[in-house]
């Protein structure tokens, strides 16, 4: 007959229990079989196939990918603007830069005219003056400035007519600038102001 074994003190001995602590592979009292990978990919299997069984589930799924792409083209271009900005910037600081460059020579010179002007050396003046002009007319030029023609007919495109007056010319000449005009490669800066001929008559 078997039974439980008796300790010293006659009391019975209860059998071992297995700790049931957080050890690998031990749930409780009972052992639990460890990972395997193509039971977990059977799984996934199964859930995708479920998914695919589930036209709803589908349709979510393909929403949210077609949402992340958004939100990733939305990033990007983001980013793009940013980046577009940045270089913008500097492009501009760096023609200013050496636009300024360009002008200090001449304010140089135009400073050494009005030290002539004070001690009233006339000649120098007027040589200072002039090499100023040619200096600052070359730096506009290689800037893309040119000045817009006068001669033949008005063109209200480039043309301003403050006056008309009787003249010899064809009716609609340019007979006067009053003010010059300046283009900038193909945007007009400024147009020139002209008087323009009427007819002798009028």
């Amino acid at each position: 007959m078997t039974g439980a074994v008796g300790r010293g003190d006659g009391q019975p001995t209860q059998p071992p229990v297995r700790d049931s602590g957080p050890v690998e592979g031990v749930r409780g009292n009972r052992e639990v079989p460890p990972s395997d990978p193509a039971r977990d990919q059977l799984d996934e299997a199964v859930e995708d196939r479920g998914r695919e069984d589930d036209p709803l589930a589908a349709a979510k799924a393909k929403a949210q990918e077609h949402l992340d792409d958004l939100k990733r083209l939305a990033a990007e271009f983001e980013n793009y603007k940013k980046r577009a900005a940045r270089e913008q910037q500097s492009l501009s600081a760096r023609s200013t830069e050496r636009l300024v460059k360009e002008l200090l020579p001449i304010v140089d010179d135009l400073e050494r005219a009005l030290e002539a002007a004070e001690e009233h050396e006339e000649a120098k003046l007027e040589e200072g003056v002039r090499l100023v002009h040619r200096q600052l007319a070359s730096v506009l030029e290689r800037e893309g400035l040119a000045e817009i023609e006068t001669n033949g007919q008005f063109d209200p495109h480039v043309h301003e007519a403050l006056l008309s007056q009787p003249s010899d010319e064809d009716e609609g000449a340019v007979v006067e600038v009053l003010q010059k005009g300046y283009r900038l490669g193909d945007q007009v800066l400024r147009p020139a102001r002209v008087v323009v001929a009427s007819s002798k008559d009028a």
